[in-house]
């Protein structure tokens, strides 16, 4: 006779002894009733751990297991799981930490930049470089590098014209009015200005789902903020 036989003669014993002193004689256990009772006597298994040993569950890949054995396998599952997890939130912690860090040094730089192209240098060397976007740009409305009057209006009705900013994708005559050659599959437009007077700040990624409608805005508005600052004087509005 095999471990597990024995095993299973010793279960189906300690069974019918407990049955014969708890259940009239009459009176058939169905499976219903045996679950009932474990779920409503969650430590039947700590007073009993005997028959938590004993008991064999099939399994698919190892045969008949104990109730234990199952329980720790399923355990290890669940702490895998959970360490994966975790793991997955301190890398994305870690990167959201970096990318603040570049904002809070572009921001810093934007404030010392005695000229309006080098503010534009700024901006694109961080973004691209650091970040990378594929291109990035600011239009002015006004001065000597500024969007024209019809384009500006193109984007304020189509684009801002219930936000200060815009997430998603353009039309190909939108990306060569803002980007020229640069590649922008989708973007990130931010109207600049605190009467929405001064400019556009645009943003391209080669990836089409890096900017979507539903992003955060807390940096990139704490970049609008510095540029509504910056931006007046470099304009000299």
């Amino acid at each position: 006779m095999n471990e597990s036989s024995v095993k299973g003669n010793a279960a189906q014993a300690i069974a019918q002894d407990y049955e014969s002193q708890v259940l009239p004689k009459d009176e058939e256990l169905c499976e219903k009733e045996v679950r009932d009772y474990i779920l409503n006597n969650s430590d039947f298994f700590v007073k009993h751990p005997d028959l938590a040993e004993l008991i064999t569950i099939p399994h698919q890949q190892k045969g008949s297991v104990s109730l234990v054995e199952l329980q720790s396998d399923q355990l290890r599952k669940k702490l895998k799981q959970l360490n994966a997890k975790l793991s997955q939130l301190v890398a994305v912690a870690k990167q959201n930490e970096e990318i603040y860090r570049i904002y809070a040094d572009l921001n810093l730089k934007l404030l010392r930049c005695k000229e309006f192209a080098e503010m534009q240098f700024t901006i694109e060397e961080t973004l691209q470089d650091k970040l990378d976007m594929s291109s990035a740009c600011i239009k002015p409305f006004k001065g000597s590098f500024a969007l024209p009057e019809i384009q500006e209006r193109l984007f304020m009705e189509k684009r801002f014209k219930d936000s200060d900013f815009f997430f998603g994708r353009l039309s190909q005559h939108e990306k060569q009015l803002l980007f020229g050659e640069g590649i922008a599959e989708s973007v990130a437009l931010v109207l600049i200005g605190e009467d929405k007077n001064l400019g556009i700040l645009a943003i391209g990624s080669a990836d089409p789902l890096h900017f979507t409608p539903d992003m955060d805005t807390l940096l990139i508005r704490q970049l609008q903020q510095f540029l509504n600052v910056a931006m007046p004087e470099l304009l000299h509005y």
